[in-house]
């Protein structure tokens, strides 16, 4: 039996955020680690990971990085509010398919794969729910949808040879954060309408630390036929707050005044609907400045019981909302 000394851990979107501070966890454990993405990171090299180019949607390429692996992290996925559905299936769904066909190839017994709350949101609020509420049946964008897919297969994947496990951590952020922190920033600057709605809108958000850290118990604990084999578990800070409130504090890290407006959820639905129409029929590249799954995610309440995660996992988020946003504004002051 192979230890953490001796393991080789393959990372697939090892150059994102949260594959990026995995990796780097991976390695302070003694592990050997790889990262498979489309782009070059030589900061990664330096760490001491080995890197390998490819794209999901190709097998042999993620056959090829995933040989001699022990274990894989796939985290990789196209996220977003805007694209063709198409531009989301490759990587989302065929992407996972081919992971799970270099598991199968290699021999490979541990599959830890980053999913999201959106497979269960969908349109629909969730409010202190577990894993019991399901599948969404219509969702807000192409995204959750396919992430549903590639999660449902993950999980179906579970079996004598292969343990699988999804984990669905809420709205990452933190130091390095590349998605969230940056694009309300963006959008305040502009003046974008981003308080939507009456509050309190109540959301879970996941510290980037924690959420790395539910990755290494999962993989810990995972084996087969092991309790948490063939799950799905939720994962935040469990501790839920309005989103008006991570607004502001994120906008104040920044030192940008977070726009003071509201608007109600129904005009800012309207508003996003026509501009998405007028992004489509002017063909305009990147994603709109407001779309209606923007909209729906900040302005629905969605937040998360977490004690399967807890029970099953071991899983105790150890950075608080405070203390996170305490790091973020010394990392952001660092830059």
């Amino acid at each position: 039996m192979s230890t953490e000394s001796t393991t080789t851990a393959l990372v697939t979107g090892g150059g994102g955020f949260v594959g990026r501070a995995l990796v780097k966890r991976l390695l302070g454990m003694g592990m050997a680690v790889r990262s498979f993405a489309r782009g070059d990171y030589p900061d990664l090299r330096e760490m001491g990971a080995e890197t390998a180019r490819g794209d999901l949607a190709d097998p042999h390429a993620v056959k090829a990085a995933a040989a001699g692996c022990d274990v894989i992290f796939h985290v990789a996925a196209k996220a977003g509010a805007w694209g063709s559905v198409e531009s989301f299936y490759k990587p989302n769904v065929t992407g996972t398919s081919n992971v799970l066909a270099a598991c199968r190839e290699h021999g490979i017994r541990k599959l830890v794969y980053t999913s999201t709350p959106s497979v269960a949101t969908g349109r629909r609020a969730i409010e202190g729910a577990d894993e019991s509420v399901g599948y969404a049946e219509q969702f807000d964008s192409p995204y959750g949808e396919t992430k549903a897919i590639a999660e449902r297969m993950v999980l179906a994947a579970n079996g004598d040879d292969l343990a699988t496990v999804a984990l669905r951590p809420r709205l990452i952020w933190g130091p390095g954060d590349t998605q969230i922190f940056p694009r309300i920033v963006e959008r305040a600057q502009r003046g974008t309408p981003i308080k939507i709605g009456t509050p309190p809108i109540l959301i879970d958000t996941t510290y980037i630390d924690n959420c790395v850290d539910a990755h290494i118990l999962a993989y810990q604990k995972l084996d087969i036929g092991a309790a948490c084999a063939g799950k799905a578990y939720f994962i935040s800070n469990g501790d839920p707050r309005d989103v008006g409130e991570i607004i502001d504090r994120m906008c104040a890290v920044a030192g940008v005044d977070a726009p003071a407006q509201r608007i109600g959820r129904g005009a800012a639905l309207t508003a996003a609907g026509l501009i998405e129409m007028t992004w489509r029929l002017l063909r305009r590249d990147g994603e709109p400045p407001l779309t209606r799954m923007v909209v729906l995610g900040l302005s629905t309440p969605n937040y998360f019981d977490i004690s399967a995660a807890r029970k099953e996992l071991g899983y105790e988020p150890k950075v608080g909302i405070e203390e996170g946003f305490e790091r973020l504004a010394a990392w952001y002051q660092a830059q």
